[in-house]
């Protein structure tokens, strides 16, 4: 099976060598990659280092508590942070308490090999589930210390098939594993790894301290004007259609809408499909925001603090594409509403079963909830609390991990 694995990751390699030509996206995979080893020359022999690897933005989220500890309490290693992912990397490459980001080389075994030995890593920490074999190959016959933070299991991933003996061997490369629930600590429990404490996930920690940070937007102010406003974040397509339907019909409510993808066409057709009056973050110089009932955000790294004056949230990605972050806006204590395709996340599972978080499978559905949100303020009320509630009563993730961290790094 490693044979198959290791042909086939050559040959997949090359394609997205050749698709890179003609999707912007890929080329940015491809080429970031190319230049990660240029970005770790800076690491020497004898330096200390801590190693993370997020595979895009929200695992970075779950990352960045454990980076802000180390950092504070063991300034003397260097952090190096990866990415797999172009949207998490292009949004973070610049963050400035990491000393190299850069993207995780492609898991091929000279790759990963090369890359493990120039970092040479005191401890290296994955983030949530990046299984890559030859990578974790390599971590465990250069002895580093390894550990899975935030992580999460189900019965249908492929260490727990009777086919998946080959994929168990990787998990082995880690010393201890950090999960977010008890099921997943009796998956690994049932595969014999038994180095494994439930902590919880770091993104509570995280985003609990959202609230103690200046989230005003003096253009998100004047355009709201005191009046109710929904706020749709990484919308797709799929769920922009039922919201875009929901506006064109809706009376006395403003909307702020934060598309994920800033492709510049992408944006226009959405702007074009509304009729009430709209403008777009890249046009409001000079403009009475005020005057407007939707404002679309075609630019990165505001949405959090955008959150803060919602009334009401839609997160997309839950129709197709794999949910985005509901527990920033939730710790505003607002009410979310999201798709039907939520079951791999953890907090959204939670949440819609506490009944803060609701899920919405067609436009009826949609437009009823959101005109409940609207109407009833007591529900809307109730319902925002238990979101809060629910980030405060799970924090604490970041506190477990760290006492592992510090024996770690004490004892080298």
């Amino acid at each position: 099976m490693n044979v198959v694995y290791n042909l086939a990751a050559h040959i997949t390699y090359g394609i997205l060598n050749v698709y890179a030509q003609i999707n912007p996206k890929m080329k940015l995979f491809v080429k970031g990659r190319k230049e990660s080893f240029q970005r770790l020359a800076s690491i020497q022999k004898g330096d200390k280092v801590v190693w993370l690897h997020a595979a895009s933005l929200g695992e970075f989220e779950q990352a960045r508590p454990i980076i802000e500890e180390v950092k504070k309490i063991h300034p003397s290693y260097k952090i190096v942070v990866t990415f797999f992912s172009p949207s998490g990397y292009e949004i973070r490459k610049n963050y400035e308490l990491a000393d190299i980001v850069c993207y995780l080389p492609f898991d091929t075994k000279g790759r990963v090999k090369k890359f493990v030995e120039k970092v040479h890593p005191e401890l290296a920490i994955i983030i949530k589930y990046e299984f890559w074999p030859n990578l974790l190959s390599a971590l465990k016959k250069q002895s580093i210390s390894t550990i899975l933070v935030s992580g999460i299991f189900r019965e249908d991933q492929t260490f727990f098939k009777t086919s998946g003996k080959w994929m168990r061997r990787s998990l082995e490369a880690f010393d201890h594993f950090f999960v977010q629930n008890k099921k997943s600590k009796e998956l690994l429990n049932s595969i014999n790894l038994e180095n494994v404490t439930v902590s919880g996930d770091t993104r509570f920690d995280r985003v609990s301290k959202i609230l103690e940070q200046d989230n005003s937007v003096d253009f998100i102010e004047e355009f709201k004007d005191n009046q109710y406003t929904v706020v749709a974040g990484s919308t797709w397509p799929e769920g922009e259609e039922f919201l875009v339907n929901y506006i064109n019909q809706s009376q006395g409510e403003k909307f702020v809408i934060a598309p994920h993808n800033m492709n510049e066409k992408a944006i226009q057709r959405l702007k074009d499909s509304i009729i009430k009056k709209t403008i777009l973050f890249s046009e409001k110089e000079g403009q009475n925001l005020a005057e407007f009932d939707v404002f679309i955000i075609d630019t990165i790294g505001l949405l959090t603090k955008i959150y803060s004056y919602a009334d009401a949230v839609y997160v997309g990605g839950a129709f197709k594409t794999g949910l985005h972050n509901i527990l920033e806006p939730a710790t505003f204590g607002v009410p979310i509403v999201i798709g039907t395709e939520y079951k791999k996340f953890q907090e959204a599972v939670d949440l819609v079963e506490l009944k803060g978080c609701i899920s919405v499978k067609n436009q009826e559905e949609f437009s009823e909830i959101f005109h409940r949100l609207k109407t009833d303020t007591v529900y809307r009320k109730e319902t925002g609390n238990i979101n809060q509630e629910y980030i405060q009563n799970n924090k604490g993730a970041k506190k477990k991990i760290m006492e592992y961290i510090n024996e770690k790094l004490n004892n080298n």
